[in-house]
């Protein structure tokens, strides 16, 4: 059975507006792929909401709990009739680097209704390194810098590059069963962590990946020139090796990354913050009370990135925004749709009496 909502369209929100007063803001729906999503979007939309449009967030069908684009953009994209009044908001995946290899890739990219994040998923948001810091300062309360994460992941990026062209490669020729992305992750992974020498996890991954890439090469000789191409154009499109990150599955690069690294190093600078309690502490009692409020104060680390916000100055972020200037730009102003519609209703009613 299909519900009401299955029958909105952007035509029909259009309508809608349209017996609105001229004072009242116009309603724009934003269908966003799961509810995971909608605190992410909700902050973007803030930006551009005014005096004559606001955004609306709703999730795609069966409950708003099927993840996942192609279940959103089915909705949204292929039913909905997306238009001025109703986008989608989707994670990009490797659909804007597919650059229209695939049917999903080709709706991505040419769409001006939908509105992707460039990054992998939201996920590559919230693991922003320039946030990183912050994320542990929230976690530890602690302020001390143990390492210079924008740095660690400018070297991890680099090092694993070349693989991940060669994974995009992999996908745009539709041979992803050959090198997927799960073997991908896997050889890319982050393993563990010295927090003192933190430059030796990169150079393991480093070896792991040049022997991947030299077997490739082996076994894929008339590859080579065009993966060397394929460089060069991601390159155009704004894709920099020691941003790679921003560009691996978001899961992953939450899991079996940024976890990996900011586990040890928050625990460090949470024994050296209950070092400090104990040692101001005049007697055992105030220890305990002390002790007691600052673990009550810490927040768990998963929970402090899905809750980060530090990534707006991510130039990939900016995209987005221009994305969403160009969506507005092709509104009318508050006021002429309904003059229009008048002018409309009258033609057609003299050319009846005509």
């Amino acid at each position: 059975m299909r519900r009401l909502i299955d029958n909105v369209t952007s035509r029909y929100v259009e309508a809608a507006n349209r017996l609105l007063p001229d004072r009242k803001r116009g309603r724009i729906i934003a269908f966003v792929e799961s509810y995971d999503d909608v605190a992410f979007w909700r902050l973007l939309l803030d930006e551009f909401e005014n005096d004559s449009w606001y955004f609306q967030i709703m999730l795609p069908d069966k409950g708003g709990l099927t993840k996942g684009k192609k279940s959103a953009l089915r909705s949204c994209i292929e039913h909905r009739n997306l238009g001025k009044y109703m986008i989608a908001c989707v994670d990009s995946d490797y659909d804007w680097l597919l650059q229209g290899a695939t049917k999903t890739s080709k709706e991505i990219i040419s769409n001006p209704y939908v509105i992707q994040t460039y990054t992998y998923a939201i996920e590559n948001y919230q693991c922003y390194a320039g946030s990183l810091h912050n994320i542990c300062v929230q976690c530890t309360l602690n302020d001390r810098r143990i390492i210079d994460f924008e740095a660690f992941m400018e070297m991890y990026s680099t090092a694993v590059y070349p693989l991940f062209i060669w994974n995009i490669w992999f996908y745009r020729k539709g041979l992803h069963n050959f090198f997927s992305m799960q073997d991908f992750n896997i050889d890319i992974r982050l393993k563990s962590v010295d927090v003192k020498h933190p430059q030796n996890v990169i150079i393991a991954t480093a070896d792991r990946v040049r022997r991947k890439v030299n077997s490739l090469k082996a076994n894929y000789p008339d590859a080579v020139n065009e993966v060397e191409e394929l460089g060069k154009e991601l390159s155009a499109l704004g894709v920099r090796e020691k941003d790679t990150y921003l560009f691996l599955q978001g899961h992953h690069l939450m899991e079996n990354v940024i976890l990996k690294i900011l586990t040890p190093v928050c625990n460090m600078l949470r024994q050296e913050r209950e070092s400090d309690i104990r040692r101001f502490a005049v007697h055992d009692q105030q220890y305990r009370n002390e002790l007691s409020a600052y673990q009550h104060s810490q927040m768990g680390i998963t929970e402090a990135l899905r809750k980060n916000t530090h990534y707006r100055e991510c130039d990939l972020y900016e995209r987005m925004r221009d994305d969403m200037k160009r969506f507005l730009s092709m509104l009318p102003e508050r006021g002429s749709e309904q003059q229009q519609h008048s002018k409309d209703l009258q033609t057609a009613d003299n050319h009846q009496k005509g």
